[in-house]
């Protein structure tokens, strides 16, 4: 078994129930009003948890994965909504870098600027990436998701051949339900191909501590005025098997 323990984090239990069924040897440990489950997933070592939604949930929870469980490497799955024109619901992302739309400490530091850290986009590790672009790709090409999601669920959500891209993800602690607010943030960050709200933050702490992240959104909505609609159903019948297909196929 690897000498590595991957940590294994969403924000919501939807996101992450079903890695957390896949364990063997699991334990459950309580910490903070958050529970961790230790186990091994295809021989290797790994802690899954949700950390609630939001930026300040999501860094408290992947520093206990650090300091206490001395995870070495740090994966998160879940949902976000499409800012660029080209992403379809059913898409993924892949983050290649990470950014907090929505810190602003002008004038005192530039827009966007983490404040005394000198940062304002926190890459991914390249061979992580590409580890997990190669992961995702394989099961787009042969088509797996088809296999594991009903042609009924997938109808559903008018998903038919999803695309994997990879690029600036946008975080933060505001849900994107406007088409007002999605074209004001087009304006400002070009380059974001979605929104989600805890993504950067685990990229900051991880950043901090020298731990390699990964961050991988499924596209559930097109953040405008119809983001809403089926927004549980998705979870539950679509990002959900996306995230349980992608993570085995990254951890082989």
């Amino acid at each position: 078994m690897s000498n590595k323990i991957i940590g294994i984090m969403g924000a919501i239990p939807e996101e992450i129930n079903g890695v957390v069924s896949l364990l063997t040897n699991k334990k459950e440990h309580k910490i903070g009003k958050r529970t961790y489950y230790t186990g091994d997933l295809n021989n290797q070592n790994v802690v899954v948890v949700y950390s609630r939604i939001g930026k300040v949930a999501a860094a408290t929870t992947v520093s206990t994965l650090i300091l206490e469980f001395k995870i070495t490497e740090l994966i998160f799955t879940g949902v976000a909504g499409g800012i660029h024109s080209s992403l379809k619901i059913g898409d993924i992302v892949l983050g290649k870098s990470l950014i907090q739309h929505d810190m602003n400490a002008q004038p005192l530091f530039p827009a966007y600027e983490i404040p005394l850290l000198g940062k304002s986009y926190f890459d991914a590790d390249t061979d992580k990436l590409e580890l997990a672009r190669q992961a995702i790709l394989e099961l787009l090409e042969q088509q797996h998701l088809h296999k594991v999601i009903s042609d009924k669920d997938l109808k559903k959500f008018n998903i038919h051949q999803p695309q994997l891209h990879i690029g600036l993800i946008g975080s933060g602690d505001l849900f994107f339900s406007t088409n007002a607010q999605k074209e004001k943030l087009q304006a400002n960050i070009k380059d974001v191909l979605c929104v989600e709200m805890e993504g950067a933050a685990v990229a900051q702490v991880c950043y901090e501590f020298g731990i390699p992240f990964t961050i991988i959104r499924t596209i559930s909505d097109q953040a405008d005025d119809h983001s809403t609609v089926d927004f549980q159903s998705f979870i539950e019948k679509i990002s959900n098997v996306y995230s349980i297909e992608i993570i085995k196929n990254i951890i082989k």
